[in-house]
C-alpha cells in the first residue's frame, strides 16, 4: 500500500513530506512466522524464510498449517538473523542470486526498497534504500506483532497490509532530499528499519 492507495510499481506517489517517488522494487526477508488462535494455540511455518516481492505476487501468499479458527494475534521477524548472516551461502529464499546479500562481512539485505525521486540528489535521480546489519551496534533485525480486532479474522485467509509510506515518517523523519541513498549497516539503516517496522496491519477479513 501507500497510504490507502494500492502500490502499483513506476507509478508516482508522495511521501509525508511533499516528496513525489516511484518505486521499482520493494523486497523483503521475514521468517520466524507464527500466530495464535482463541484456543491459545500457537501456529510455525515450516520454512524459515520468505522473500517477499512486490513484483511477484506469488511470493506475498504464505500458507500457515493450521485449521481456520479466530486470529488473535500473527508474528514474524523481518531481516535475517544473526546465525544465517554468518553461515556462508545457502539455499532457498537466502540464495544470494536473488539479490540480497552484500558480502560475506556484511551480510544479507533484509529490505530493499528503489525507485526514482525528483527530490533526490543522487545519480539520475534515484532512491535507493537497502537495510541490513546484523552486528550488535548495527542490528536492524525487528520483531513484529500483530493483534487482530476479536472476531474480525480467521486463520482460512488473513491480509496483512504493508504501507510503503512508513518508510519515510514514523520513529524517525527520512527525507528523501536529505538521504536518498542507503547501502551498509549503520545509523540510517536502523532508523529505516524502526520506521518500515510499523508499515504493518492487518486488514479486515475478507
Amino acid at each position: 500500500m501507500v497510504g490507502n492507495k494500492t502500490l502499483q510499481l513506476g507509478d508516482t506517489y508522495q511521501n509525508t513530506w511533499g516528496e513525489p517517488f516511484t518505486v521499482r522494487q520493494l523486497r523483503y526477508y521475514i521468517h520466524r512466522l507464527s500466530y495464535t488462535d482463541d484456543k491459545g494455540i500457537n501456529y510455525t511455518t515450516s520454512e524459515a524464510y520468505y522473500l517477499v516481492d512486490e513484483a511477484d505476487s506469488s511470493s506475498k501468499i504464505i500458507y500457515l498449517p493450521a485449521p481456520a479458527g479466530a486470529l488473535i494475534s500473527i508474528r514474524f521477524t523481518l531481516g535475517v538473523d544473526s546465525i544465517d548472516n554468518t553461515s556462508g551461502a545457502q539455499a532457498g529464499a537466502l540464495d544470494p542470486v536473488k539479490g540480497m546479500f552484500w558480502t560475506w562481512n556484511s551480510g544479507y539485505i533484509f529490505a530493499k526498497l528503489e525507485g526514482r525521486s525528483d527530490s533526490s540528489h543522487a545519480p539520475g535521480h534515484y532512491m535507493s534504500y537497502h537495510v541490513g546489519g546484523f552486528k550488535p551496534s548495527q542490528n536492524a533485525l525487528r520483531e513484529i506483532k500483530l493483534a487482530a480486532t476479536p472476531g474480525s479474522s480467521t486463520t482460512s485467509m488473513t491480509v496483512i497490509q504493508a504501507d510503503v509510506l512508513a518508510w519515510f515518517h514514523g520513529a524517525h523523519r527520512i527525507a528523501i532530499s536529505q538521504s536518498p541513498v542507503c547501502h551498509e549497516p549503520g545509523a540510517t539503516a536502523l532508523q529505516l528499519a524502526d520506521n518500515y517496522s510499523a508499515m504493518f496491519t492487518l486488514a479486515p477479513a475478507l
